[in-house]
């Protein structure tokens, strides 16, 4: 059965349709103003945890974790490569026994956050469309029907229906002529965020939005990571890594994002996923 839209924002209403989401009760005009600008609605979260760091210092660590970034993201979208098999792949030897489409899925990924390393090298990392628009064009090549471009940009119609791992679906936001609704959205997340001082809270509020509106076809958690740990990658602070091992808490906060345009679940556990010392 498909998931109603939770949320109804208006111009004296903004309440949820059927039932409140988990730990919301009612909503401030705070939350009527984020939810107008970002798509979802938050309560307080810490992000102490995640530690400043020199750039360099920073770009050291994510490629040396590297493999494992690349493993867990393959490994949360289903992707049965291990981690040895990751590291033998990006090494320049076949992993046999494995589908082709899981072996481009690795190489994409390992091509598009090797870019990213290179944008933030380069000090030209911002959270952009241009700049999305390109690392999703390699993570999504293999995959999706148009890469590089939001819904409603290219010829094919549609998209953004998301199916929960309680067995719900979700429909996609309708993107507007040419994509117009969904660069809309986007143009006002990133006018937010512009108003949110701590780059930790820009990054993580970032993938929750941008995971919440997908703006594109396919490959939107992948493409949101990426610019996540751009945004704090090029702000001098370590990088999130989403465990594999914690699949069932993400895909709950997932849900919970889904359902209700809540991200307080998702965002206090992203800023739990600190890369150990």
């Amino acid at each position: 059965m498909v998931s109603e839209k939770k949320w109804a924002p208006g111009a004296d209403r903004y309440a949820p349709t059927s039932g409140p989401p988990p730990a919301r009760t009612s909503a401030s005009r705070q939350d009527r103003h984020r939810f107008e600008d970002t798509g979802i609605t938050w309560a307080a979260f810490d992000v102490d945890a995640i530690p400043t760091s020199p750039i360099e210092r920073t770009r050291h660590r994510f490629r040396a974790h590297l493999p494992e970034f690349i493993w867990n993201t393959a490994a949360l979208e289903g992707n049965t490569f291990t981690l040895p098999e990751v590291r033998t792949l990006l090494d320049g030897v076949t992993v046999g026994g494995k589908k082709i489409e899981e072996e481009q899925q690795i190489i994409a990924l390992s091509e598009a956050y090797n870019l990213l390393d290179e944008i933030v090298a380069a000090g030209e990392f911002q959270l952009t469309k241009p700049i999305s628009d390109r690392l999703h064009a390699v993570t999504a090549r293999y995959e999706a029907i148009e890469s590089g471009r939001f819904r409603g940009e290219g010829s094919v119609r549609g998209g953004g229906t998301v199916r929960l791992a309680n067995g719900g679906l979700v429909p996609g936001i309708d993107p507007g002529p040419t994509g117009a609704v969904l660069r809309e959205h986007f143009d006002n997340l990133v006018d937010h965020l512009g108003n949110e001082e701590d780059s930790r809270r820009r990054a993580l509020l970032y993938f929750a939005a941008a995971t919440r509106r997908q703006f594109y076809l396919d490959g939107n958690k992948r493409t949101a990571r990426l610019m996540m740990t751009g945004e704090l990658m090029s702000s001098g602070y370590d990088v999130v890594s989403i465990p594999f091992s914690r699949k069932l808490e993400f895909n709950n906060a997932l849900d919970t994002l889904f359902e209700f345009d809540e991200a307080t679940d998702l965002l206090r556990f992203l800023a739990s996923c600190t890369l150990p010392e």
